[in-house]
């Protein structure tokens, strides 16, 4: 079953997803400053455009593109900042 959420107004859109091996999402963000909250360690894919990102327990902004991925721990917030429109795939891991 597909769920279709939106964030920030709608400047953020998701469909969440179980894939073949864990709850997953596919969405895109427009361009703007997020905060956002994690339950599950995440793992963000890039699959089109770019992102700044401000992982937990960090003072340092790091830059991921297309092709790229980073992970968030569990219980936690991350910050990122969007300049053009960014596509990903983000999978979490229960």
């Amino acid at each position: 079953m597909l769920k279709v959420s939106e964030y920030f107004e709608g400047k953020v859109k998701s469909i969440a997803f179980q894939s073949a091996t864990l709850p997953a999402t596919v969405g895109v963000m427009s361009p703007g400053k997020y905060q956002f909250s994690t339950a599950e360690k995440e793992t963000m894919h890039i699959i089109s455009g770019a992102m700044k990102v401000k992982l937990p327990d960090t003072d340092d902004w790091q830059s991921f593109r297309e092709g790229q991925s980073f992970e968030v721990p569990e219980k936690s917030k991350f910050d990122l900042e969007i300049a053009d429109d960014t596509a990903y795939y983000c999978q979490y891991w229960k």
